[in-house]
């Protein structure tokens, strides 16, 4: 059976733990980057993802075309030399859309994961150090949360609040903070119990100083992998959303040109091809090196 990368990394990791004497930990950015010397679908993740993040800042520079320049004498042309990725059914070119709407999806992931991180991390670090009534009340929310299908509970959001990029980000952000809340948590609950946790109790240390000083460090590495695996989930559920015409109408966003595109599916397959085959990579870019990462930074996954 062939290996894969995970499997290439674990047996390196277990040559060298066999073969070298025991020696001081060299740190998370010392494991990440051996990580990236043996597990080349991370860093082909990592390269992947710093040319879909160039390619979206240098957008006017690399498209040809204004992406909602109309051209109705240019309707649903193939792809050719002059329009790379053909034309949709307003004469617009594909190559361009699809370099601008990196910017949109690229937005459309970070956004929501840092707000959906940042609030997930401090109700985690709320329930799981304050714990009794703190802790059961963040806990049942977010049970509620989780107990709703994700993108249901999305569209209802959406529906709601109306469809722009503004209530997209919050309604990504309601349906992934439940999840890093209740990994914190976790987390929280068995540092607040060790020794350096109870050594700075004793010496009067501040309770907010405890959490962001010894318990918030601790819960970082894990925190990391979350959000590149934050990212690509939150750039899926805008193209489910925009597909089921949820979505921003007015952003150019991936998502949205495969809705637009679907009507055309087998008239002119390009108009579907181009944006689903950029979500395709760039989410398979972040899955890559949220995995890498996962493996490198896990103390489980080293064990």
């Amino acid at each position: 059976m062939k290996k894969t990368g995970k499997d290439a990394y674990t047996a390196q990791l277990s040559k060298q733990l066999l073969e070298a004497e025991i020696q001081p930990d060299d740190g998370v950015l010392s494991s990440v980057v051996n990580m990236f010397r043996v597990n080349r679908a991370a860093l082909l993740g990592l390269i992947l993802i710093l040319l879909i993040v160039l390619m979206a800042l240098l957008a006017p520079v690399i498209a040809r075309y204004d992406p909602n320049a109309l051209n109705l004498a240019d309707m649903r042309k193939p792809p050719s030399p002059t329009h790379w990725f053909g034309t949709d059914d307003l004469g617009r070119d594909v190559f361009a859309r699809v370099v601008y709407g990196s910017r949109t999806s690229l937005m459309i992931g970070f956004v929501p994961s840092v707000i959906s991180l940042l609030l997930g991390t401090v109700l985690g670090l709320m329930a799981g150090y304050m714990g009794r009534k703190v802790d059961a009340v963040i806990m049942r929310v977010a049970d509620v949360v989780l107990a709703f299908p994700s993108l249901l509970l999305a569209m209802v959001v959406m529906y709601t609040l109306g469809s722009s990029i503004l209530n997209m980000f919050i309604a990504l952000s309601i349906i992934n903070w439940a999840g890093t809340a209740r990994v914190v948590r976790a987390q929280t609950l068995s540092l607040r119990e060790k020794e350096f946790v109870e050594a700075a109790r004793s010496m009067g240390v501040s309770h907010p100083r405890i959490v962001f000083r010894h318990i918030l460090p601790n819960c970082l590495p894990n925190l990391i992998v979350l959000f590149t695996l934050d990212i690509p989930g939150a750039i899926m559920w805008e193209s489910s959303m925009s597909f089921l015409g949820v979505g921003d109408p007015n952003a150019a966003s991936w998502g949205l040109m495969v809705s637009q595109g679907k009507s055309y599916a087998y008239m002119c397959p390009w108009l579907i091809l181009a944006p689903g085959i950029a979500i395709l990579v760039t989410v398979m870019a972040f899955n890559f090196l949220g995995d890498g990462l996962r493996d490198a930074i896990d103390p489980y996954m080293k064990t």
